[in-house]
C-alpha cells in the first residue's frame, strides 16, 4: 500500500444500516475514527399475482419446497395468499442454511421433520437430503436476478423442480447521494455494483477505494473497470469488517 495514499475518512456501505445495536460496523468506524453512511443500492419489488399466474405455475403440484432466503420465504407465503392456496400443513421445506430455516417460524408452526437443512451448511449436503423425495416435483422461488448455482447443481443431481419468479430485485433512486463526497464504496452483490453505473453513469473512481464481498461481486466490479482493492470473504478475513478493519489500519496508519 502507499505511503502517500490519501487517508479514508467516509465509506459509504450499499446496504441498509445494521438493525442491531453495536454493530460490527459501529465498532469499526469507532476503532478506525471513520464515518460509515449506509445506503441500499438496490430494493427488492414483488412479483403480482398477475404476473405470478403468467408463469402458469399451480402451486398444488409442488409438495416440496426450496428456500435460498427470507425474501423467498416471505413472497412464496405472500403469493400463495394473494392467489388463494392454503398451504398444506404436510409442506416439506428444505433451505440453504438453519437461519433461512429459523425464518419459517414467521409463517408455519416449526416442526422438524418437515423443515431441512445442512448441518454443514453445504449445497451438497441439502441435496442429498432432497435425494430421498427424487421422484417429487420441487418449487424453487427466485429473485429475477439470482446466482445459477443452485439450478445448476439440482438439475446435476437429477432433481425435479421448477423455478418461479416471485420477487424482482432493482436498483434504488440513488440522485440524493454525493458519490463523490466518499472516499470508499462497499458492494455486497453485482446489482449493487451496476446500480452504482446506472446512477452514476459519469462515475470515476479516481482515488475512492472499492470493497466488494462475494466472488460475483469481485467480477462485477472489474467488469465495470473498476480496481478492487478490499475483497471479502479471504482465507485470512471471512468478514467484510474484519478485510476492512485490516485495510483501514494500514491506509490511516493506526497501529
Amino acid at each position: 500500500m502507499a505511503e502517500d495514499a490519501p487517508r479514508i475518512n467516509r465509506i459509504l456501505v450499499s446496504q441498509p444500516r445494521p438493525p442491531i445495536p453495536n454493530s460490527p460496523f459501529e465498532v469499526l468506524a469507532k476503532k478506525a475514527g471513520v464515518e460509515i453512511v449506509f445506503e441500499p443500492f438496490i430494493h427488492v419489488e414483488e412479483v403480482s399475482a398477475n404476473d405470478f399466474r403468467k408463469q402458469r405455475i399451480d402451486l398444488a403440484k409442488f409438495p416440496s419446497v426450496i428456500f435460498t432466503g427470507r425474501k423467498a420465504i416471505e413472497h412464496y407465503f405472500r403469493i400463495s395468499e394473494a392467489v388463494r392456496f392454503k398451504v398444506p400443513d404436510e409442506m416439506r421445506y428444505f433451505c440453504t442454511s438453519e437461519a433461512v430455516a429459523l425464518y419459517l417460524q414467521k409463517h408455519i408452526t416449526y416442526r422438524k421433520r418437515k423443515i431441512f437443512f445442512p448441518e454443514d451448511g453445504t449445497l451438497e449436503a441439502l441435496i442429498k437430503q432432497m435425494e430421498r423425495y427424487k421422484d417429487e416435483k420441487f418449487l424453487l422461488p427466485l429473485s429475477d436476478v439470482h446466482t445459477p448455482e443452485i439450478p445448476r447443481e439440482l438439475k446435476k443431481a437429477g432433481i425435479k423442480f421448477s423455478k418461479t419468479i416471485l420477487y424482482r430485485t432493482v436498483s434504488s433512486d440513488l440522485q440524493h447521494v454525493d458519490i463523490n463526497s466518499f472516499d470508499m464504496l462497499v458492494f455486497y452483490s453485482p446489482q449493487g455494483v451496476k446500480s452504482l453505473m446506472a446512477n452514476f453513469p459519469e462515475f470515476k473512481q479516481g482515488s475512492v477505494c472499492i470493497a466488494a464481498f462475494g466472488k460475483n461481486t469481485h467480477r462485477a466490479v472489474k467488469a465495470e473497470g473498476l480496481k478492487l482493492e478490499v475483497p471479502a470473504p479471504t482465507t485470512t478475513f471471512k468478514s467484510m469488517t474484519e478485510a476492512l478493519d485490516d485495510f483501514l489500519t494500514k491506509r490511516n496508519h493506526l497501529e
